[in-house]
């Protein structure tokens, strides 16, 4: 499954102008069967959506599965997300992020008929202590919710690899992140834009989508994955490491102590036996 993540610029690309058919082209491009899109929505005054669902629905055969309370909006804090198939099952919680601008994130349990899998959509502040706050807040999330293969994506403004990384809390959880440059779109320089799987492995072949068209449509290019949910059934959890484990991830540097934080508020011990208790 090719997942993507899309800050879309309220569809305002790189030479000034607005133009949502430049952003459902892009999204054609693509051809993915699960977008997170950024910056959906107007900002100011009414929320409302800034794409033609029913061009976006003809020309990608993509459809939004609304996370707006407004009529006529497609995201929550601007995170929308597209879907290529009517899902078999849905479920949403939206959270509140801390940190000096509103910003929020999604958690959407979904089941596109190969099986169910999580998908945790942010858009993450400009200062890196919201960041910091705002990673430790997807990561108690996360550890509040039962166990299931989980896509974390998004643009979260983090553009140091490692070292400083306020993503490093992550690390426990997710691994080490695949940083690749998507903005901005004319000529990328910083990784903003990040996708990230649970448990490790569950996403590869990560991809910037460098076009001409992407690199007008909006200031980011579009970042893409793939996502295996093969051998990622009700058993998986028996052979993913602990998180608590010392090989887990590193604790030196400036974000240890987060780290070590990220191992106690989840573990996959705890997960495993959450698991073992719903299928008995």
């Amino acid at each position: 499954m090719k997942v993507a993540t899309y800050n879309i610029h309220k569809c305002v690309g790189t030479d000034g102008r607005s133009r949502p058919d430049r952003i459902i082209a892009v999204l054609k491009e693509i051809g993915a069967e699960v977008v997170a899109l950024q910056e959906a929505d107007r900002r100011f005054g009414q929320r409302i959506g800034l794409l033609d669902l029913e061009a976006l629905r003809q020309e990608t055969g993509l459809r939004l599965l609304a996370q707006s309370d407004a009529p006529d909006g497609h995201g929550w804090h601007g995170n929308a997300l597209l879907v290529a198939r009517e899902p078999v099952s849905y479920r949403r919680t939206r959270i509140r992020l801390p940190g000096v601008e509103p910003r929020g994130a999604i958690l959407v349990d979904l089941d596109l008929g190969d099986g169910p899998f999580r998908i945790i959509a942010a858009h993450f502040g400009l200062l890196r202590r919201s960041r910091v706050s705002q990673a430790g807040a997807i990561v108690s999330a996360f550890g509040r919710l039962p166990p299931m293969p989980t896509v974390l994506l998004g643009d979260l403004n983090e553009w140091r690899a490692r070292r400083g990384s306020s993503l490093n809390v992550f690390e426990p959880l997710f691994g080490e992140p695949k940083p690749l440059a998507s903005f901005p779109s004319r000529r990328p320089m910083f990784p903003l834009d990040r996708i990230f799987g649970w448990p490790r492995g569950l996403v590869h072949d990560h991809a910037v989508h460098d076009t001409p068209l992407a690199r007008k449509a909006s200031d980011h290019l579009p970042l893409t994955a793939k996502v295996d949910l093969s051998g990622h059934g009700p058993a998986f959890l028996q052979s993913v490491p602990d998180a608590t484990t010392p090989d887990a991830a590193p604790t030196a540097g400036p974000d240890g102590s987060r780290l070590r934080r990220a191992r106690r508020l989840i573990s996959v011990t705890s997960l495993r036996r959450r698991a073992r208790e719903k299928s008995s």
